[in-house]
């Protein structure tokens, strides 16, 4: 028996088979484990009772899992639910289901806490404390399906990469817990169902590009104007122009050729001008996109006021205007500070 037990869920198939031969089992053990974890969402040795019980003592005795589990769930009067999700450290990140008529969708988080500085969102106030491991990224999913099934009857449909952190930021085990998803001998949902949102890191966009991945992409934008992202997103700013941005997303979409999505909030005396509506169309048209405008979810003591209606008009109209497909997205869950941009982790002591 090892004194310090690592957790199975990392290791890959290949490991697991290693580990069998060299303790004198079978190979194929290392499928039915590698089915009982990823595609069963097995919690326990004692759950995978196509193993022997020798078999399953083995791994008891090498193995742990290191679960995560649902420290505070808040339901919204929309049917949103919120997860605090405590790690098998203490530390805490925030998920959310979101359900509509058609889908049910799964908001997860990529780190504790956030290295960004978007003085617009409440995670940027934390302090950024890991990267989540692919499970952990894996177990957020899990968890979701399972009130999808529970409180709507319904199963998951489709993940954003929406929650706390920056996905890119933690780039190799975000990319590893959307295999375990995608993979038929994982979860198996389809990654055209995935979408990962982030600032924008260009030479990690050409990585994904490269990396050939099927899910898709969208840009947290808000702002068009160089000077005017500058304070939004001060960190973006520093670390990349939105010329070296406009360029990485066009060859983006020459690998890929997929579209992206631009994530938009207007704010009063902000970005709520013509000039500002008319900066995003020409951003817009470096390569084939659509722009989602997002309503602006109040975080406290926030500088930031949403838009009126008629600038939101104005902003559908110019981009129309332009052959951009647009789409008003109206937030879930605000009751709850679940809604883009208000995952502060407030149940944290």
């Amino acid at each position: 028996m090892t004194d310090n037990k690592r957790d199975i869920r990392g290791l890959s198939q290949e490991a697991l088979i290693q580990f069998f031969e060299e303790n004198g089992e079978k190979a194929f053990r290392a499928k039915q484990v590698y089915q009982w974890l990823w595609q069963k969402s097995a919690q326990s040795f004692d759950e995978m009772t196509n193993l022997s019980k020798s078999t399953r003592a083995l791994l008891d005795d090498h193995f742990v899992f290191n679960l995560l589990q649902v420290d505070l769930m808040q339901r919204s009067v929309d049917g949103t639910i919120k997860n605090a999700v405590k790690l098998h450290d203490g530390a805490l990140v925030e998920s959310v289901l979101i359900p509509t008529e058609k889908r049910i969708t799964a908001c997860v988080s990529s780190q504790v806490g956030c290295s960004l500085d978007c003085t617009f969102c409440a995670t940027a106030a934390l302090k950024r404390m890991r990267n989540l491991s692919p499970d952990e990224i894996y177990d957020q999913v899990v968890v979701i399906d399972k009130q999808g099934k529970e409180y709507f009857g319904r199963p998951l449909t489709n993940i954003v990469f929406m929650g706390m952190g920056e996905p890119l930021l933690n780039y190799q085990n975000v990319l590893s817990a959307i295999d375990k998803i995608t993979d038929p001998k994982g979860l198996g949902l389809s990654p055209r169902r995935i979408t990962l949102s982030t600032i924008g890191v260009p030479k990690l966009i050409k990585k994904m590009a490269d990396d050939e991945v099927r899910f898709n992409l969208a840009i947290s934008l808000h702002s068009a104007i160089e000077e005017k992202r500058a304070k939004l997103m001060p960190l973006a700013h520093k670390t990349t122009t939105l010329a070296d941005l406009r360029e990485s997303l066009q060859y983006w979409y020459a690998k890929t050729g997929k579209n992206v999505t631009f994530e938009y909030v207007i704010w009063k005396g902000i970005n709520d001008q013509e000039s500002d509506a008319k900066a995003l169309a020409k951003f817009c048209g470096a390569i084939p996109t659509k722009v989602n405008i997002i309503q602006y979810n109040p975080i406290d003591n926030g500088p930031y006021t949403q838009a009126p209606q008629e600038a939101v008009d104005m902003y559908k109209r110019i981009l129309e205007n332009k052959g951009i497909i647009t789409t008003i997205r109206h937030s879930r869950g605000q009751d709850i500070d679940a809604a883009c941009g208000q995952l502060a982790n407030k149940g944290e002591e």
